[in-house]
This record gives structure tokens, C-alpha cells and sequence, in this order.
């Protein structure tokens, strides 16, 4: 007797079909499960029996294998629970329905046959609805996420019964539907703002820079001058996630389980801001069955190392190839996976060990020893791929008492949507392929093109760079930031006063 359940799985941040078998025979009760299951999987056959008796339906004592195919890539989690009990029961001839073809199942199996909410969801339905299949059953708590997928029937399931009597025609179980967009616009939301910062106009300038083409930015100064502050308000003056963006951060999201019930999409811009005591696994993702890291969480959004010294050196360390190339890349003996990770990095570090070296009204107590270990402990090569580096100084007392409120969060955001709006068109016509949404992404063929330089600019920009030892790729950073402020005053070419802003955003590198 042999039965066939179509389920499915998460590979990086994609979705791929698992068809699980089913094969009951003749000899002793033995319950196994092949096709590279982890420990999770392997402990269903207690779960699935359980619910199974207690749902008042017949368990059968005998040899009963199960089949996860394709057997070469490991599957992990609980969600194949109600599939493995639903095969059962099918192979057995308790359930008889020509629909198990035409619908995957997901869901964990509690002891009572209840259906327990499982990760990766959306990235699963996208799959099913792009390989044709007609619906899928989905646990109860998951079916916000399932039916943001247009294009396919989402069956929400509460248990076991409820399953078996829908595939038997015993029960109607409507498709559940809701309006992505709807949902996508009511939750565009933040509770920061730019108006509660005062002062900082320089940095706050700087922030612009960094919004309108998608520069990463390091803010040094003493405690309290407000790094932290300004840096959680970057994502606020970010452009508005499409769509499709908010789809792909959501599917990252969906897979590690931190997609809200009561929100499909991810509507804002992430920002994620681990601890210094992170690994570099939890940065850029790992483990046994790989998982995204924080730099994948944030994709689309801001990652923001506060206290960049205290983090391990060789955590830091893997951040260079994400920041280079905007994906992760964890290679394991039998597979290889790719993780989406096009952040703006934000990071922010004291000048010194007591925080207060070069501050004007307190005495710095760090010998030059200290401050050089101090600082040695961020590497050169990735403080160079941070495009702009800030002072932030304290904040004097006439501005920290001032009434005034700062520039709002809406009108610095209206004229970053401005700014990009012209890159947009600028390599919406030339790149053809599509890999290149801001200046901040430029390649070396794209800053050649978009980057000319007059006589008395270049006559600077080599002046500095001899003066301030820049690598090439900081020279390519400074012509970056150049035709960013160039966009933002609506200049077609590069003029002397756009090179000299962005050297100077490069004095500390």
C-alpha cells in the first residue's frame, strides 16, 4: 500500500517540492523515515501516531516507511507532520480523494491532532503557485503570510480531522483571501523621527547622503553625542518598499519565523542592531540546514553595528564579501546557498576606550597605546568600504534646551525619493539587466560613465588622495558620494564643490 502527499521545503530563501511516500507492509511496527531527515523530522512518528489514535482513527501495526524525495537534500522542521499523517492514512485507504495531487500540505501535529503554525510558509506557497499546483493547506496561524501569494487556494487547517474530512469532500473549507496591498499600505508605519533629534545638522546631511544612493555611513564620536539615536532614524528617510522588495525581505523573514501573525509583509525598511557578542554565524547566517544571519535580515533595509570595536575581529571580518556583493554565499560539502544581503551598513564606534577623546569639555584618560589598540581592532580594509565617515560631536547646551523641532523624517524622505527617483531613470535606461538601483551600486564601468570629472576636479581629488593615502576603492567611493550629491542638486555633471563634500567625508578613513 503506498500513498503520495506533496509537501514542500525551504532551500536558502526559496521554496522546492517534497513528495512524501508513504509505503505500508506487511511485518513488524516500525516506523521509518529516509531522504536525509534531521532530528526534528525523525521525531514526527511520535507526534504523527499520537494524533493519528487520538483523532479517533485507526493507527496500523506494521511496517510503515515514509520517503522525503529528493532524497539528497536534508530536510528539517516540523512541517511534515500532517503530510507523513495524512499519507498514513491514505495508504491505509481511511482517506480516499483525488485532490492529495493537486494540493501541498504543510503543518506540525500536536499530540491531539491539532495543527501547529511552521516556518517558511511564504517562500512554500510562492513555490506551489509557481509549479502549477491548485492550493495548499496551511496551519491556521500561517494563512495571513500563504495567501499574500495571488495565483493560489489557501486552505487554512486547524487539525487533523478538519484535513482528512476536506480531502474526503466531508467538509467545504473556503479558499482565505486577503487584499496584500491593503494590508502592505496600513502597515507602513514607524515610530521614530528625524524631528526629535536636535542639532547634528552635519550628520543629519550626512544621513541624507547615505539614504539618497544607498551609501554605508560610520558615525564616531563621544558617549551621548547621539550616533545610536540618528542611525535608528536612517531607515525612516529610506525610499518606500515596493512590492517585490517587501515579498523578498517577508520570505527571509517567514523562513527564520519572525513574520508577525497579523502581518504578512514586511511594509518598512528593516533595521536590525545585534549585539557586539554576536558570532559570525548569527551575522551572516549558518548551521547544520544553513539560516539567514542578521545581515540577511536586514536586506532592503539598515544593519547597525553600535559599539563597532567590541565586536570579535573575525566576525567583522566576514562582513567584506556581503558588502561587496549584496549576497552571502555558505558553502557545505553537498550544497551551496546564497542568501540576499543588500543592506546599508550604519556602524557607529567611541573615539577611545573611555569614550571621550578629542571631546572639548571632558578629559580623555586613554594613553596612546589604548586609543591605537582601540582602533586597530576595526580592520582597514573593511572601514574602506564604508563610503562615508562622520565626527559626531557633543551636543552643546543651547541646542539640547532648544523648543525647536528638527526637519521631519517626511521631508527629508521627500527629497531622498527625489534623488532617486533620477537615478532610477539614469539606470533604468542604460543597465539593462537591472543590477544597478543606486549609486551606491555602481561598478567600476558605471563610474567611469557617470563620473566624468572637470580639470580643476580631478586636479583635487588627486591632491587628496596622495594627502589622505586612499586606496582605489576609496577613490571610487569619494566619485560614488560625488554623484550622489551631484543627483541631489539635479547637476548632470560633477562640479568642484560635489568632489570637495565627498572627500571630506573621507578625512577619517
Amino acid at each position: 500500500m503506498l500513498a503520495k502527499i506533496q509537501s514542500g521545503a525551504v532551500a536558502g530563501v526559496d521554496g522546492l517540492a517534497v513528495e512524501v511516500e508513504v509505503d505500508i507492509a506487511l511485518g513488524l511496527p516500525v516506523f521509518t523515515t529516509v531522504g536525509l531527515p534531521d532530528g526534528s523530522v525523525r521525531e514526527s512518528k511520535d507526534r504523527v501516531k499520537a494524533a493519528i489514535r487520538n483523532c479517533g482513527y485507526e493507527f496500523p501495526q506494521r511496517r510503515i516507511t515514509v520517503n522525503l524525495a529528493p532524497a539528497d537534500i536534508k530536510k528539517g522542521g516540523a512541517g511534515f507532520d500532517l503530510p507523513m499523517a495524512l499519507g498514513i492514512l491514505a495508504a491505509t485507504g481511511t482517506l480516499e480523494s483525488n485532490k492529495l495531487g493537486r494540493y501541498w500540505v504543510l503543518g506540525e501535529l500536536s499530540l491531539d491532532g491539532g495543527v501547529r503554525s511552521v516556518r517558511g510558509v511564504l517562500p512554500i506557497t510562492l513555490a506551489a503557485r509557481d509549479l502549477g499546483m491548485q492550493g495548499i493547506l496551511v496551519p491556521e496561524a500561517n494563512k495571513m503570510e500563504a495567501a499574500v501569494v495571488d495565483g493560489i487556494d489557501v486552505i487554512a487547517i486547524d487539525t487533523l480531522h478538519q484535513a482528512v474530512e476536506f480531502f474526503a469532500d466531508k467538509q467545504e473549507c473556503l479558499p482565505f483571501h486577503i487584499d496584500p496591498a491593503t494590508s502592505f499600505a496600513r502597515a507602513r508605519h514607524y515610530d521614530v523621527d528625524f524631528n526629535e533629534v536636535k542639532g547634528q545638522e552635519h550628520v543629519k546631511r550626512a544621513l541624507e547622503i547615505a539614504a539618497s544612493g544607498g551609501h554605508n555611513i560610520l558615525l564616531k564620536g563621544p558617549p551621548g553625542s547621539g550616533k545610536t539615536m540618528l542611525a535608528r532614524r536612517l531607515p525612516t528617510i529610506l525610499p518606500d518598499l515596493s512590492f517585490a522588495e517587501a515579498l523578498e525581505t517577508s520570505k527571509i523573514y517567514s523562513i527564520i519565523g519572525l513574520l508577525p501573525e497579523d502581518m504578512p509583509l514586511i511594509a518598512t525598511r528593516p533595521f536590525r542592531s545585534p549585539h557586539h557578542t554576536i558570532s559570525d554565524a548569527g551575522l551572516i547566517g549558518g548551521g547544520q540546514i544553513p539560516r539567514p544571519g542578521e545581515v540577511s535580515l536586514a536586506h532592503n533595509g539598515v544593519l547597525f553595528l553600535d559599539e563597532l570595536p567590541e565586536f570579535k575581529k573575525h566576525v567583522l571580518e566576514v562582513l567584506r564579501q556581503p558588502l561587496e556583493d549584496g549576497t552571502v554565499t555558505i558553502a557545505r560539502a553537498n550544497l551551496s546557498l546564497k542568501f540576499p544581503a543588500r543592506v546599508v551598513l550604519a556602524v557607529a564606534m567611541n573615539p577611545c576606550p573611555c569614550g571621550f577623546y578629542g571631546d572639548s569639555r571632558k578629559e580623555c584618560v586613554c594613553n596612546p597605546a589604548q586609543i591605537h589598540n582601540y582602533t586597530s581592532r576595526v580592520s582597514g580594509p573593511l572601514l574602506d568600504r564604508i563610503d562615508l565617515h562622520l565626527e559626531v560631536a557633543a551636543l552643546p547646551f543651547k541646542e539640547m534646551s532648544a523648543e525647536r523641532q528638527g526637519e521631519s523624517s517626511a521631508d527629508i524622505k521627500a527629497r531622498v525619493d527625489a534623488t532617486r527617483e533620477v537615478q532610477r531613470k539614469r539606470y533604468e535606461r542604460h543597465d539593462r539587466q537591472g543590477l544597478v538601483f543606486c549609486n551606491g551600486q555602481m561598478g567600476p564601468k558605471d563610474i567611469r560613465k557617470y563620473c566624468v570629472l572637470d580639470a580643476p576636479s580631478t586636479r583635487l581629488l588627486e591632491k587628496s588622495v596622495e594627502q589622505l593615502g586612499l586606496s582605489a576603492r576609496g577613490y571610487h567611493r569619494i566619485l560614488k558620494i560625488a554623484r550622489t550629491i551631484a543627483d541631489m542638486d539635479r547637476s548632470e555633471s560633477l562640479q568642484l564643490g560635489h568632489v570637495a563634500e565627498a572627500i571630506q567625508y573621507r578625512r577619517m578613513a
